[in-house]
């Protein structure tokens, strides 16, 4: 209760109890966000007791950085829980919200430093070059381009469960605090996945070909697990061998082209394979964005197949 006649104040004492300027109090009143009690004769601002407690409120979701609509709409909330009793779920959403739009306020931030540093590191000669890159991705970089880049890649009508797991696998998610060499890497994938194709079409293997909707989705499935398997082994250092990594290979082929897993099979498919396109610097780059700073270069679905196509050469070798 403020200490007048009618228990009210006006607009400066209000702003002097908040610790705010009187301009404050107007702008808030003008959008209905602090309601006044009523008007004196004069035509001047008069304010109840629980204004004070309305505009530290206001205050303080201001401060958290909420836009006026989502104050607004917080304080209704507030009004109709005094009514009934309880509340609360504006402001959860308000609050997870903005968390959101801090977080990816911070990732950009923390892009754009490392770019700058990127820049500020690298010889003279180069900066030209690396603005020109690294000015090409947003911040934080978008992923889009490299998922149009597997789409026209991947085979035609592959099943959408199917597809969206290979994206999981083969698109590498930028990381929220990159270094300079990430940043650059991820500029450089990015290039790498929007220039044009030589000759129309990306060259694709073989088997693209050869397998139908439901061949495509057992290939990659498969391929998944074995490459799942074989990244296990790269991350401990083993060396490429026979074993249940390769024959979940090879099975993915051989269930693409509806054919055995033989001996045959599998001298042909070293063949088949050794002959297909590569896109080694596009597994290249990934490991050098998803691999922190100083720490060792993590397995990728490319390297995975390096690794599991050694060791069938190996195994084949041996057999002949």
């Amino acid at each position: 209760m403020f200490p007048s006649p009618d228990g009210l104040c006006g607009i400066g004492e209000l702003a002097e109890h908040a610790g705010v300027t009187v301009k404050t109090v107007r702008f808030y009143s003008d959008r209905g966000l602090l309601p006044e009690a009523r008007r004196s004769a004069g035509g001047h601002r008069r304010y109840g007791p629980d204004a004070l407690d309305r505009l530290r409120l206001i205050r303080s979701l201001r401060g958290l950085g909420l836009p006026v609509a989502e104050i607004r709409r917080v304080l209704d909330e507030e009004d109709t829980a005094g009514e009934r009793g309880g509340a609360g779920g504006v402001l959860r959403d308000a609050v997870a919200g903005q968390l959101s739009r801090l977080g990816s306020e911070i990732r950009a931030l923390r892009w754009r430093e490392a770019g700058l540093r990127l820049v500020q590191e690298c010889p003279p000669g180069e900066r030209a070059d690396r603005l020109r890159l690294i000015g090409s991705v947003t911040a934080p970089p978008s992923t889009a381009a490299l998922a149009r880049f597997w789409h026209a890649w991947l085979p035609p009508r592959m099943p959408a469960r199917s597809m969206t797991a290979f994206l999981e696998a083969a698109v590498p998610h930028p990381p929220d605090d990159p270094g300079p060499a990430q940043v650059l890497a991820f500029a450089r994938l990015h290039t790498l996945v929007s220039r044009p194709c030589t000759g129309g079409e990306r060259p694709q293997p073989e088997v693209h070909r050869a397998a139908g909707t439901r061949g495509s989705a057992l290939l990659y499935a498969g391929l998944a697990e074995a490459y799942e398997l074989a990244s296990d082994r790269l991350r401990r250092g083993t060396a490429p061998y026979p074993g249940a990594e390769l024959d979940g290979f090879v099975a993915a082929y051989a269930c693409a082209y509806g054919t055995r897993d033989t001996a045959g099979f599998r001298r042909r498919l070293v063949g088949q394979l050794a002959g297909d396109p590569r896109i080694d610097r596009y597994w290249e780059l990934v490991a050098e964005v998803v691999t922190p700073p100083g720490g060792r270069p993590e397995p990728t679905p490319g390297t995975a197949h390096d690794w599991l196509l050694a060791a069938l050469t190996e195994q084949t070798a041996a057999a002949a």
